[in-house]
């Protein structure tokens, strides 16, 4: 891994937050899904409850520890399979990289229209909706 990728990795790590998320919505929005989805997904991912998110949206937070001080990310995260920004999800060696990786595909899959007991991996591991 070169200083590029680091240094690539780094611009991510510092965006805002609240100005990814409002892509990630935007993006699910275009094909008619919905802010509250997007929420249900993060909320799954990371262990936010709704008033975390929240607040973490009213102010500045950098991108990387928004996952670096996520509560509980879902174990079932590692269920997650599938290539998004060119690279398989399951192969990223960055850590911090994967759990970002991770919320980039399941918005991908909202935004292609799956439902929400596959993107929450329900069906995978037996749990009730």
């Amino acid at each position: 891994m070169g200083e590029k990728y680091f240094m690539e990795n780094e611009k991510i790590y510092g965006m805002d937050f609240s100005k990814v998320y409002g892509l990630l919505v935007q993006k699910a929005e275009k094909k008619g899904r919905s802010k509250e989805e997007v929420d249900e997904i993060i909320r799954w991912l990371t262990g936010y409850s709704q008033e975390a998110l929240e607040e973490m949206l009213e102010k500045i937070v950098h991108y990387g520890d928004f996952f670096r001080d996520a509560p509980e990310l879902n174990e079932n995260r590692k269920l997650i399979k599938g290539v998004v920004c060119g690279v398989r999800v399951e192969t990223i060696q960055d850590p911090l990289m994967q759990e970002i990786r991770y919320l980039d595909k399941l918005v991908d899959e909202l935004a292609r229209g799956k439902a929400m007991d596959k993107i929450l991996r329900k069906q995978l591991t037996g749990e009730q909706a």
